[in-house]
């Protein structure tokens, strides 16, 4: 496999509006993220994801997009966009961008258009379908309710898989995929170093086949975005594709393919919800369901394909929060998250506030969440009859406003995210879990995930080794080995309060054992018989005698 920047380099995803606010708005903008580049440098990131900044009237925090050539009014300009782009650049930092093109807002001026008639030369650009008395189909949108709207005018139905604010893209059209490519260009030029695209396994889907995802066009479109655009730049692409297997995975990332350099997989992200009842229904982790995953995940995209290691996002709760103890062991587990995933091989990605160990929020009041999603499920969930307690104890645990509460960078008021009034009301933990006091205690999270960053730049078994997991049936002990030229990485987590025992597996010796990193100042040096405290994580380099 040749090598790639973006083989050891660290992504840390930015959602704008809730990240720094630079005009006392409430909402986070551009100039504020300008503002915390230096904060940045020091966690020692070489990549920002940013969340779209595109013009949108906001149905969904952005991801309906109105202009892909312009900028939310509130979060700046274009002036600043470029600013930021060469602030970034000079501190050695990237910028990716969200690459929404499965859907527009409804106020794009394509559906705007495309709603006037149907011989519109814009009709085609979006999905329209006749319907006898009622929907052409029962498909369901990801927001609740029918992927499917009527348009009176016209007599026709619109499909949006997700808001009915964000019709979706016809990308069987030959000129919506060409004014696409026209609009990556224009981005690439000015400098950004690639994107992430959402909901990216959709743009094939044959609705009237009732296929949504991985349609047969599906990865010749891609082929064509690659050949037409990316091929040109020396960028990074990410595809979110909740559908994936390893088996697709292959096809998006085998770098002989040309598509995308890595994908975003959901299948761990789905183990602590009941099987084919959805994120709301909710069931305990089984750690050894996660150690399958990404065990899998990791042995058979080796030299076949690339991963992306992430625990959050901005549509995920906290993993603190979520697989740890945000309580007593809030500072531990949030170590040993990190340490387990960023031993592994792959792109990992920071979500902002991950590296000062941020929670999910349990808001009193309904009113008080701004997610759409959350606010549809409340409505949906109550007319089914469920009672409300049990429906917030699922917005509590699952819900996406976990992620998009503003950062807390200090322990003023709101948290130094603004001096207005936010637009979502921050944790009220900020005064002890925030930014200043990460960056004034050497032992903090922060410290944690900078050591991180640097040992995947260091060592190149954290980047290309391969991976064998260890102890696979243990219920309390995610362990796990890197082999590279002759030379081991031994990870061991404990991925809860007890104290289990760890016994170093036939075939590696403890002599000469390097401790690389822990979540404890007291770890064992050597790694033979280790007796785990709770959330501890150790990793040692080791000679491999096998």
């Amino acid at each position: 496999m040749d090598k790639k920047w973006w083989h050891s380099s660290t992504v840390y995803q930015i959602y704008p509006r809730s990240f720094n606010d630079s005009d006392g708005d409430g909402i986070g903008d551009i100039p504020g993220i300008i503002q915390k580049l230096d904060y940045l440098g020091e966690l020692g990131i070489d990549v920002i994801w940013l969340s779209p900044v595109y013009k949108s009237p906001n149905d969904d925090n952005g991801y309906d997009i109105s202009d892909y050539y312009g900028i939310m009014d509130e979060f700046g300009t274009m002036e600043d966009m470029d600013e930021l782009i060469m602030e970034a650049k000079t501190r050695n930092i990237r910028i990716i961008m969200d690459l929404v093109i499965n859907h527009t807002s409804d106020e794009h001026p394509w559906f705007i258009e495309s709603l006037k008639s149907k011989e519109n030369p814009y009709r085609d650009f979006y999905i329209w379908r006749d319907g006898e008395s009622g929907p052409p189909s029962d498909i369901r949108s990801v927001f609740s309710g029918p992927a499917w709207e009527y348009d009176e005018q016209t007599d026709q139905y619109y499909f949006h898989l997700f808001s009915k604010k964000q019709p979706d893209l016809n990308l069987h059209n030959e000129r919506v995929r060409a004014e696409i490519h026209k609009m990556m260009d224009f981005w690439l030029e000015k400098g950004i170093s690639g994107f992430r695209m959402d909901v990216i396994d959709l743009i094939g889907k044959e609705v009237d086949q009732g296929v949504l995802t991985d349609g047969t066009m599906l990865h010749p479109y891609l082929k064509e975005l690659n050949d037409k655009v990316l091929s040109k730049y020396d960028v990074m692409t990410v595809g979110e594709t909740p559908s994936a297997t390893t088996d697709t995975a292959k096809l998006y990332t085998a770098p002989e393919r040309k598509e995308l350099d890595m994908v975003f997989t959901f299948e761990h992200m789905s183990l602590d919800e009941v099987e084919g009842q959805g994120k709301w229904a909710l069931k305990q982790l089984e750690l050894k369901d996660l150690k399958s995953f990404l065990s899998k995940w990791q042995t058979e995209l080796h030299g076949r394909g690339w991963n992306s290691l992430y625990w959050n996002n901005h549509d995920q709760p906290r993993i603190v929060s979520r697989w740890g103890d945000d309580d007593e062991y809030r500072v531990e587990s949030a170590k040993m998250l990190a340490t387990l995933l960023h031993m592994m091989q792959g792109t990992p990605y920071i979500y902002q506030g991950e590296e000062i160990g941020m929670t999910n929020i349990r808001f009193d009041d309904l009113e008080d969440y701004r997610d759409i999603e959350t606010l549809n499920i409340y409505q949906e969930k109550t007319e089914q009859g469920t009672p409300h307690d049990e429906i917030m104890e699922s917005i509590f645990t699952k819900g996406r406003d976990n992620a998009r509460t503003p950062i807390q960078w200090d322990d003023s008021k709101h948290a130094g995210f603004t001096t207005g009034e936010p637009w979502i009301k921050v944790n009220p933990n900020y005064r002890v879990i925030n930014v200043s006091n990460a960056l004034n205690n050497k032992k903090s999270i922060f410290y944690h995930y900078k050591k991180l960053i640097q040992l995947r730049k260091e060592h190149e078994i954290i980047v290309y080794g391969n991976f064998e997991l260890i102890e696979a049936d243990h219920e309390e002990i995610f362990a796990y080995v890197r082999r590279l030229d002759g030379e081991s990485l031994l990870v061991v987590a404990n991925f809860n309060e007890g104290t289990p025992k760890f016994t170093l597996p036939a075939g590696f010796s403890a002599i000469d054992a390097e401790l690389v990193i822990s979540n404890y100042d007291d770890s064992a040096e050597s790694p033979d018989a280790l007796k785990l405290r709770p959330y501890e994580a150790v990793v040692y380099l080791l000679k491999d005698c096998r």
